[in-house]
């Protein structure tokens, strides 16, 4: 647990650093004045109305007790255990089984499920999912997903501003090096897109373990993660890349990418499973 709070602290002040001193290349402090501003704008925009750009992205509506009273249950007794208010819960119709939380506190958090994990996971795996979901909510893991996504926006936009400015700057001899501009702004966003994902990373370990620790047992999650990946395989879900990162498996799995680990949203579903029950996904499997 340590390790993974730590991560997550370096890996944000990284992104914030770099934000900075990229701002800072292109126009001194006045640049890096520019950077953090805007940084902070980008922030404070995910920070209230992520839950209504995931749901909407989700195509996913809101449901109260009455729509689907053996979820609300299950949520509420898993917040109960875990200290928690009870958040509100949406149902996207997504055949893929799947579910992500949102929103930018307890007060304000929605655990989705789609379709799919309803249809298709025995209800004590269903727990399994909505405990992992209950533990990012408890971590404030949206909120610290929103200013990473936030940053690494702004460390593009500044990057993509530099670009044109080698492309299209004048003869100015304080310029910066133009070559100087493109290389920054190839390599700016990359970095700032391998600290992020690695971030998400580290951050799904950790709801993992909490997730297990709301259930007093890490079986059903972890059986929940092995038949999540196969479903992911199997059933398409028309999602934007950039919300990926919110579901508990990733639900534009199979695509194949060179050096496919770097860019990886989710830890290797095979490690999420050995670090829960010490099994391998064939172990449990069989």
């Amino acid at each position: 647990m340590r390790t993974n709070t730590v991560k997550t602290v370096v890996l944000l002040s990284g992104l914030a650093g770099a934000l900075v001193l990229v701002g800072q290349l292109l126009g001194g402090l006045g640049g890096a004045v520019v950077g953090l501003l805007l940084g902070l704008a980008l922030v404070g925009g995910s920070y209230w109305w992520s839950d209504r750009m995931a749901l909407r992205a989700a195509g996913a509506t809101l449901i109260g007790e009455g729509e689907a009273p053996r979820l609300h249950a299950a949520v509420r007794e898993l917040a109960g255990r875990a200290g928690m208010a009870m958040p509100r819960i949406a149902i996207s119709p997504s055949p893929q089984p799947n579910a992500f939380a949102t929103g930018r506190d307890q007060r304000h958090a929605v655990v989705c499920v789609t379709q799919g994990l309803l249809d298709r996971l025995p209800p004590e795996e269903v727990r399994g999912v909505l405990a992992h979901e209950l533990a990012h909510v408890r971590n404030r893991d949206i909120l610290i997903g929103s200013i990473a996504a936030a940053i690494a926006t702004g460390i593009s936009f500044i990057a993509n501003m530099a670009m044109f400015a080698g492309m299209f700057g004048g003869d100015d001899d304080d310029a910066p090096n133009p070559l100087a501009l493109l290389l920054l702004a190839v390599l700016a966003p990359v970095s700032a897109t391998l600290m992020q994902l690695s971030l998400s990373r580290s951050r799904e370990f950790e709801a993992d373990r909490m997730g297990a620790e709301i259930l007093g047992d890490p079986a059903p999650l972890a059986r929940a993660l092995a038949r999540l990946e196969v479903e992911a395989r199997r059933t398409p879900m028309h999602v934007d890349p950039a919300h990926a990162t919110a579901y508990i498996v990733n639900p534009l799995t199979g695509r194949q990418v060179r050096f496919a680990h770097l860019f990886l949203t989710h830890p290797p579903t095979e490690d999420r499973i050995e670090r829960l029950v010490g099994r391998t996904v064939d172990e449990l499997a069989g």
